[in-house]
């Protein structure tokens, strides 16, 4: 497999024929109750406990889409959030999913100025080595708001690794607009980030006319993201908002080219617990959450592969 990021990338979705992306966003009162009353079982401190039940949780949700999708991301502050036994089990998470044949974005939106910024990047950047670095991730989602020279440190670590970089640039939130769309010399803010964010990509190595560099963009706003792959024709895109945040396959379309390619769509909690969800608990019990996962994996891969250009994967 080839050594840069956007190459594996590029080949596991060919091979996967589709870009759905699953994130990995446990959450102790939503994980299925089996594993819950294991993990009390085996640990009394709640920190490690907690970490415990989200690492079974992600470990089987893993064995289930690793089959059917070319990626996850897993999100970094659900781990952190439970200290260091939260933070082990991200890694061992990330380790684990990587095994598996996935490439893994760790969803970490980290920066900061030049040596601490190398220090980020050294951690968590991997790339096509998973011995790399300590974190292991292919790729890392980075905040551009201090400067287009704090992205440098990073951009490097990622040419040297083979690794990827997805840049925030419109993110799907609500309240984004608030900072993003605010005007300078003519033009929102994100359109800004949008060209140094180009700019870095037209001058790394392309597979298929893209770079390991992408950038963020959301689902919502889906008349600036096709805008944005107008002015990012070497970037490719990460497409958080699809589903439970309320954006739907037509949203996301104009994220690809013709050939299927230039995006990852993600999808978290209506994958990870679809088995609370209606439509599928209908069918199957809350014992057998991993086939409602499996289920909702396949509907994601077909509503792509159905109305967006997806489709000339397959």
């Amino acid at each position: 497999m080839s050594s840069t990021y956007i190459a594996r990338l590029n080949q596991l979705t060919q091979q996967k024929k589709t870009a759905a992306l699953v994130g990995l966003d446990p959450r102790f009162d939503q994980l299925p109750e089996e594993i819950v009353k294991k993990a009390k079982a085996n640990h009394s401190d709640p920190n490690e406990m907690v970490a415990a039940a989200f690492e079974e949780f992600c470990k089987r949700l893993i064995d289930v889409v690793a089959p059917l999708v070319p990626a996850v991301k897993p999100q970094a502050a659900f781990y952190e959030e439970w200290g260091p036994a939260g933070s082990r089990t991200l890694c061992r998470v990330i380790q684990y999913a990587r095994k598996q044949g996935l490439l893994v974005i760790c969803d970490g939106k980290r920066n900061d100025i030049g040596s601490t910024a190398t220090a980020y990047a050294h951690a968590y950047l991997a790339g096509s080595d998973p011995e790399a670095s300590p974190w292991g991730a292919d790729a890392l989602t980075v905040n551009p708001y201090m400067g287009s020279d704090t992205l440098e440190p990073f951009i490097k670590v990622a040419k040297e690794r083979g690794a990827g970089l997805y840049v925030l640039v419109r993110t799907s939130n609500p309240g984004s607009g608030r900072f993003q769309n605010l005007e300078a010399d003519g033009k929102p803010i994100y359109e800004h980030v949008a060209a140094e964010v180009e700019a870095f990509a037209s001058q790394a190595e392309l597979s298929e006319g893209y770079s390991s560099i992408g950038a963020v963009v959301g689902a919502t706003y889906p008349a600036e993201l096709e805008a944005l792959r107008t002015q990012m024709p070497h970037v490719p895109f990460l497409v958080p908002g699809y589903g439970s945040q309320g954006g739907t396959s037509a949203d996301v379309a104009s994220a690809f080219d013709t050939g299927g390619l230039g995006a990852l769509i993600n999808s978290s909690r209506g994958i990870n617990f679809a088995y609370n969800k209606p439509v599928y608990q209908e069918k199957f019990g809350p014992d057998q959450w991993e086939e409602a996962v499996h289920q909702a994996t396949l509907d994601m891969i077909d509503d792509l592969a159905t109305h967006t250009p997806v489709k000339a994967l397959g």
